[in-house]
């Protein structure tokens, strides 16, 4: 087939879904056009079958914010035509999904658009007020609608009134690549040999609830020798590192700021942490797991689809600090729990969210909305 994916293409779930989804069809045989407005992040290794195509935005001074969606329409439809592309894959719903609906329509109503909602595009974005009709308008008129998780197809449909019938296909992840026994980085970078490492990943918005992190780490630094590691960046990294040195934990906190390849750094860790106030998913927790990672999140969106309770991990309230920290602590120190759980995580990835088995899915549903355009044609 082929296809064009746009996505964001800086860090967070719904882009690395994309570029990872992109390169795995690529290696089957897919010819795959990118088309965002700069180089996905993870997008690095040659292959063939993928192209990027960079959406450029005119500099004119009537626009006090360049016009990005109708850039990306125009450019959607040059890759579209010069490429004989069969398929529009965009995830996240805005500008995309209305950046390929007026694609469809400069093209005579080619060529088919699916659209992945991710999470904030439905949960957040879409639920404003200023952006909920377009956003609505936008899912409808795809040919074909997938979520990560049936938390988020819940949520779409009951928000937005959805009539077509949208497909769940979760994160996956590669377990050759996030796979503990191929670490070569040394725990002693970070710790002591006699300390535990915890580690956290995420943008750093109010809803990963960061500064729950540093809570939870510093009730477990006041019984277990430990480091955090946090991993990322965003908006509240600044309260996180106040929080640590407030705590008096700065020294055993360390921030490592965004890493375009965290598998060695969470072949090191220990726990992972995600006391998120919501997620569609937890593709962070998922990347942990299948390094054999035991995951502590909270009971919230999509994290009961991906970490099952008292078997990979476990689920705590939102907020409730103390009862993950008791969690986390119970982990570490019972080498045998936590190992007998990490490796429970690793063949759940296994059966569930391989790599291959989801982008068989992918492929499937491909054929599905193609196969159901031609028969309508």
């Amino acid at each position: 087939m082929r296809i064009g994916i746009t996505c964001y293409p800086t860090y967070g779930g719904s882009g690395t879904v994309a570029t990872e989804l992109g390169k795995a069809l690529a290696l089957r045989g897919h010819k795959i056009h990118f088309i965002s407005y700069s180089l996905p992040y993870r997008l690095s290794e040659f292959n063939e079958n993928v192209s990027f195509h960079e959406v450029s935005m005119m500099s004119y001074p009537l626009f006090e914010y360049p016009p990005y969606s109708l850039a990306l329409s125009a450019k959607m439809a040059e890759v579209v035509e010069e490429n004989d592309l069969e398929l529009l894959h965009v995830h996240y719903a805005l500008p995309h999904a209305a950046s390929a609906y007026l694609t469809k329509q400069m093209l005579g109503d080619r060529p088919k658009v699916i659209t992945s909602l991710h999470g904030t595009d439905i949960t957040i974005v879409g639920h404003d007020e200023s952006y909920f009709r377009i956003t609505k308008f936008s899912i409808d008129q795809s040919d074909g609608i997938t979520t990560v998780s049936d938390f988020l197809k819940r949520e779409t449909e009951r928000r937005f009134q959805i009539q077509t019938p949208i497909q769940v296909i979760p994160n996956f992840v590669d377990p050759e690549r996030f796979n503990r026994s191929r670490c070569h980085c040394a725990r002693s970078v970070f710790a002591e040999p006699d300390e535990k490492i915890v580690v956290h990943i995420s943008n750093f918005r109010p809803v990963k609830r960061v500064e729950d992190v540093v809570l939870i780490f510093a009730l477990i630094h006041a019984q277990i020798p430990s480091k955090l590691l946090m991993v990322g960046d965003g908006p509240l990294r600044a309260t996180a590192l106040r929080t640590a040195e407030n705590l008096g934990i700065s020294s055993d906190t360390v921030f490592l700021g965004k890493q375009n390849d965290v598998s060695e750094i969470l072949s090191l860790a220990d726990v992972f942490l995600l006391p998120s106030e919501n997620e569609s998913f937890g593709l962070s927790a998922l990347e942990a797991m299948s390094c054999q990672v035991p995951v502590i999140a909270t009971n919230a969106g999509g994290l009961p689809e991906v970490v099952d309770h008292g078997y990979t991990g476990w689920l705590e309230e939102v907020g409730d600090v103390e009862a993950m920290a008791e969690r986390a602590i119970q982990l570490l120190r019972d080498d045998n729990l936590r190992e007998e759980m990490g490796q429970n995580a690793r063949q759940v990835v296994l059966d569930r969210f391989h790599q291959d088995k989801i982008i068989n899915m992918y492929e499937k549903y491909y054929e599905t909305v193609l196969f159901c355009h031609s028969e309508r044609a």
